[in-house]
């Protein structure tokens, strides 16, 4: 099999991976591990003065980790700038917090040229190459413009929006050129394929062919002929299902079970991040407290959120706006001896929140649009299949298309999502062990080595002309 070589923003650790209950670090490496190859992106690290010249290269076996320093320029308008100010909320569907700037546009593609002109020297004319995410869509055309001719794929992760959003941009018709610079291009659900295509069709004027239910369309635009493609992420199910079981009565479970004291709980964990609708969330938790009397000093609700991104405007208002809801809702129901919301801006461990998971009677995963959700995978993973909880979950998480025996919810509608918390709390056992057992089918067969297996292999039959 041909190398494989991985480009993402972000390199994990070396170690990482190895405690990761899921997702890209897990995927990435056991690819790497089986064909040998490269995993290539910014170390994490900001200097003052210009981004890194030659790549830092690191062996781990067959595996070599490659990594470049970004300079504090370019961090502040690649990353921080149209990454984070323009990309994500534009794809988020958060128009009113999109800002557009040509300097952070140049920037990124600046970046994108310097990364491509490191990665560049390292490859084998049979490589394959799997670029990540938002933060490096001209990735691919970067290595074209040197004549490189591997088949190259790309992964979003993010929503890909319709249309009518996208034109927002005013270099929408670039990046979706330069989207069609690759070979395989990938999406979390067919509603995002299906506002790619629909950009092909209507605003690029391209030729799209459907080739069958989960097969994608065969895309010809720009001089260019693709496969466009779901691959639904998901979760490392068998070793989650297993870390619950061995983490239930793990010291941080004991010390949450006896501070319950008998009581229910609810849990979210989520990133800070304004996508992930968490003042939304906060009122729907009050309102069920409001509506349905009972749960009050029967109901706690833990919402861990790592802060993120923490220089940026939006995210210092996202966290301010939480403080202070927790602290009214706190202040007007709270008892001598029990908290309603109980607010933790910090991280957990994967062992710590299986066990935590374990014990939660509901998890709230409600972003108001989000690529997929693996909190929400995980939650269901890590249940204990004869007295499980129940997954209330945003509709407009990617996860929705795959979990529909949740409680699917419209975030946007607190009353709605109170209603739903309270027909959580109140199911019957049958009930949530058929639900359960349903979504578990779902997580062991989609699981983490499928989708990075689906993949790649699709990736191998390019190109598709």
């Amino acid at each position: 099999m041909s190398r494989l070589v991985v480009v993402s923003n972000r390199v994990a650790p070396i170690d990482e991976g190895k405690q990761a209950a899921g997702g890209l670090a897990v995927a990435v490496l056991a690819a790497l591990k089986k064909t040998g190859g490269i995993w290539f992106g910014w170390s994490g690290t900001v200097v003052e003065g210009e981004s890194q010249g030659e790549p830092r290269r690191t062996d781990v076996g067959r595996l070599t980790y490659a990594t470049v320093d970004l300079g504090r320029k370019d961090f502040e308008e690649y990353y921080n700038g149209f990454a984070n100010q323009t990309l994500w909320p534009l794809f988020h569907y958060r128009i009113g917090l999109f800002t557009v700037n040509r300097n952070t546009r140049d920037a990124y593609q600046r970046v994108n040229g310097i990364f491509a002109d490191r990665l560049a020297p390292l490859l084998r004319p049979d490589d394959m190459v799997w670029v990540h995410d938002y933060h490096l869509i001209p990735f691919g055309e970067n290595l074209r413009r040197k004549g490189l001719t591997q088949r190259i794929g790309f992964f979003l992760h993010t929503p890909f929006p319709a249309p009518e959003v996208f034109t927002v941009l005013p270099n929408h018709r670039e990046l979706v050129r330069e989207l069609c610079a690759y070979d395989l291009l990938g999406f979390h659900t067919e509603v995002d394929l299906r506002c790619f295509v629909n950009y092909i069709r209507f605003e690029a004027k391209g030729e799209v062919e459907d080739r069958g239910p989960g097969e994608g369309c065969l895309i010809r635009a720009f001089g260019r002929t693709l496969l466009a493609r779901a691959f639904p992420i998901s979760i490392d199910t068998g070793h989650l299902v297993s870390l619950a079981e061995t983490n239930a009565r793990s010291r941080h479970s004991e010390r949450l079970r006896e501070s319950l004291v008998g009581r229910r709980l609810i849990i979210g964990v989520d990133r800070l991040d304004y996508s992930k609708g968490l003042p939304h969330r906060f009122e729907a938790f009050q309102q069920l407290l409001e509506t349905y009397p009972e749960h009050r000093n029967r109901v706690s609700f833990l919402q861990i959120a790592p802060p993120s991104r923490e220089d940026v405007p939006e995210y210092i208002a996202i966290r301010r706006e939480l403080s202070e809801l927790a602290g009214r809702i706190n202040g007007q129901y709270a008892e001598f001896d029990w908290m309603p919301i109980r607010y933790l801006n910090k991280s957990f461990g994967p062992r710590v929140l299986s066990g935590f998971y374990r014990q939660a009677h509901v998890g709230l995963v409600t972003p108001l649009r989000d690529g997929m959700n693996l909190v929400a995978k995980e939650y269901v993973a890590c249940q204990n299949p004869e007295d499980p909880g129940v997954l209330v979950l945003s509709e407009f998480a990617g996860a929705a298309r795959e979990l529909t025996e949740a409680l699917l919810v419209n975030p946007f509608d607190s009353e709605g999502v109170a209603e739903e918390l309270q027909r959580a709390l109140t199911m019957s056992l049958e009930e949530r062990r058929e639900r359960h057992t349903a979504m578990m089918r779902t997580l062991r067969r989609n699981d983490i080595t499928r989708w990075r297996e689906s993949y790649v292999d699709a990736l191998v039959r390019a190109p598709y002309a």
